[in-house]
């Protein structure tokens, strides 16, 4: 089946959305709580609206991604990896939260961080707004006193939805903020913080709709309140506040994971209290599924251990990583393989380039591909001489980061056009040497012969050692990748009679196999090894007649 082009379509849905409100501003929004670290999962949440309004821009058409930071939310739970003191901050707003490593001003800052940077390096341009400032400053005062006088509205809403199954049969859970804003005292969909403890253990007892004072009750045994047209000190529960700000940010597109998109999920619900509460429009939506790491199952942020996306863009290029979050439908979920599988991604990231500059890539291949390479601003910055990933690798594994070592192996690898120096295969060299250095073992790692395995030499039988004499007589003529790649294949046809240029037959696969295998043995003690003749050059023809001369 023809793969459809998400992003031009979603594009299409926004420009037309924008002109059934009259040619309101295009506004793509994003919203991340920091309260962890930023998962690869939560770079969706960011990617997909980004590449919406990334498209629409190039179309010409004015369009802004709004990036809210929904640090204002409370602290839920600790992260691993952060001290278990930090628990006594449970509940409480996530910039009043100190930071765990005493780097920045809070919590939220301190997560918010690295994601940044990330995004500067993907290219992504959002205008930031921080939720905490909206709400201290009393921007959404207006709204806040407009959803608790039309609370009742809101919980009639709200109760379509709290029966445990729908009518396609899904079972809807009843989130937690909604059960404290159903409290005993009635519904209301607001949760101060408490003015004493800061945090938002408590419970809204009353609220006078024309004075708009509010009374709480929080567990630590406080009681207060104040006019929420004159004071500010809380926030609106999830399903609430989703809506409002849609309205008033004028949202037109948002993405949002598949467990906001189900029946009876914050945006079905969302949606009817935009529209019958909040007097404006839901956006245009697309759900997006999980990405997961090498098998790993949905990631969460307050779990920690998961790698970030400025982890992953230690070995991942931007551009690859652009690549992997457009090319699929958001509704397709993906792993992001950080086992060897990374060099088969690479692979199918250089070929596409290959395809386009040969002109033979069909056009979602082309824009995919233009995408990738950096947004409507420009492409990103790129390696000069971009080698492939798997030889850098094999290169950084067998060279133990030694740099002179490193440039004398990629100057053999490239001896038609030499390497100048390093640099013009950076920063793909410095990704690649990342990579084997954090995620492959140190026991699959290479490790050279400091002698010859003579036992195994002496009793080799005829045709191997015949297969390894022709090797060591052909280096000095092959001395090159593409001549020891021909070489090491060519050694079993020139053995059955053949030119070394000749189709390998199946019997021939297996002999080729077989010395690769006994290659393996003998240079580096086991059955497998980086490509042999990245191996071979790295070693140097002196060191590879030491180990494999039969005495």
């Amino acid at each position: 089946m023809k793969q459809s082009d998400w992003v031009a379509a979603a594009a299409d849905q926004v420009i037309a959305e924008g002109k059934r409100r009259g040619g309101a501003p295009l506004v793509c929004a994003s919203g991340i709580s920091p309260s962890g670290p930023v998962h690869l999962g939560n770079l969706r949440e960011i990617m997909v609206p980004h590449f919406v309004a990334d498209e629409i821009r190039r179309r010409g058409v004015e369009c802004r991604h709004l990036l809210s930071w929904d640090d204002y939310d409370r602290l839920r739970k600790v992260p691993a990896g952060v001290p278990a003191g930090f628990a006594e901050h449970i509940g409480r707003p996530l910039m009043a939260v100190p930071d765990p490593c005493g780097e920045h001003d809070s919590w939220a800052e301190h997560f918010k961080a690295p994601l940044r940077a990330a995004l500067a390096q993907l290219g992504v341009e959002a205008d930031e707004v921080s939720q905490t400032q909206m709400y201290s400053s009393g921007t959404y005062r207006e709204q806040i006193v407009h959803a608790m006088r039309h609370r009742q509205q809101i919980d009639g809403v709200l109760c379509r939805y709290r029966t445990k199954k729908t009518e396609a049969d899904v079972e809807v859970e009843q989130d937690d903020e909604d059960l404290v804003a159903a409290g005993a005292g009635g519904y209301y969909p607001y949760r101060p913080y408490c003015e004493v403890c800061g945090r938002d253990s408590t419970v809204v007892v009353s609220f006078e709709d024309v004075s708009t004072d509010m009374r709480y009750r929080c567990e630590c045994g406080h009681e207060g309140g104040f006019a929420l047209s004159e004071a500010d000190g809380g926030k609106l529960v999830w399903k609430v506040d989703w809506p409002m700000r849609w309205v008033f940010e004028g949202v037109t597109f948002e993405a949002g994971g598949v467990d906001h998109s189900s029946p009876g999920s914050s945006f079905t619900v969302g949606s009817q209290l935009a529209r019958e509460v909040f007097d404006g429009l839901p956006p245009s939506y697309l759900g997006y599924s999980f990405v997961g790491i090498s098998g790993m199952a949905k990631m969460s942020s307050s779990k920690g251990g998961v790698p970030t996306p400025i982890d992953i863009l230690e070995v991942l290029e931007p551009s690859v990583l652009r690549w992997l979050y457009n090319r699929r439908q958001p509704r397709q979920s993906f792993q992001i393989d950080l086992d060897a599988e990374i060099l088969r991604v690479y692979d199918e990231w250089d070929a596409l380039g290959r395809k386009v500059s040969s002109g033979t890539a069909t056009d979602l291949e082309v824009a995919v591909r233009a995408r990738s390479v950096g947004p409507a601003s420009g492409p990103l910055s790129t390696t000069p001489r971009p080698l492939p990933f798997r030889t850098l690798a094999s290169v950084a594994d067998v060279a133990a980061g030694d740099p002179e070592q490193t440039l004398r192996i990629l100057r053999d690898v490239t001896i038609e056009e030499p390497l100048a120096d390093l640099d013009e295969a950076r920063p793909r060299l410095d990704r690649a040497q990342a990579w084997v250095s954090t995620y492959v073992p140190a026991e699959e790692r290479t490790q050279v012969r400091t002698e010859p395995d003579r036992e195994r030499l002496e009793q080799l039988p005829a045709a191997k050692r015949e297969a390894l004499k022709l090797l060591l007589d052909g280096l000095d003529r092959h001395w090159s990748f593409d001549g020891l790649t021909s070489l090491v294949y060519g050694v079993p046809k020139v053995q059955a009679g053949l030119p070394l240029d000749a189709p390998a037959s199946p019997e021939l696969k297996v002999a080729q196999r077989e010395l690769f295998v006994l290659l393996y043995e003998l240079l580096v003690g086991r059955d497998t090894g980086p490509r042999l003749p990245t191996l071979l050059l790295a070693l140097g023809a002196d060191r590879i007649r030491t180990l494999l001369t039969v005495a």
